[in-house]
């Protein structure tokens, strides 16, 4: 999802050519990161939660705090600025995209 996440993010700047790999891979694994290290704290990884409504706001936070880490090791791996509103948007849209998987995959789960 979050790869996707990454794909669509850029494709909406018109930034989805060859060139760009760099900078996605800059974007993407330090939102993974983040994720594989929020995730566990907030019980994610334990299949009881994608079955109650909890998992799809907690995960759903959890990308949101991510995408906050993500943007500030961006920002150091590309020495460059750290831009909130990027922050912003980025926690927002991940949030947003993993409350929607999240909850795809729950209603999938109890058919």
């Amino acid at each position: 999802m979050l790869a996707l996440l990454t794909i669509l993010g850029f494709a909406s700047h018109d930034r989805l050519a060859l060139g760009a790999l760099p900078r996605m891979l800059a974007t993407f694994f330090p939102l993974t990161v983040g994720w594989f290290l929020l995730a566990p704290a907030l019980g994610l990884f334990r299949a009881e939660y994608l079955r109650v409504e909890a998992g799809v706001w907690r995960a759903a936070l959890a990308a949101f705090f991510a995408a906050q880490l993500a943007v500030i090791l961006r920002g150091l791996w590309l020495n460059a600025a750290v831009q909130p509103l990027f922050g912003l948007v980025l926690g927002a849209t991940s949030a947003l995209g993993m409350a929607l998987w999240r909850g795809v995959v729950r209603r999938w789960k109890t058919f």
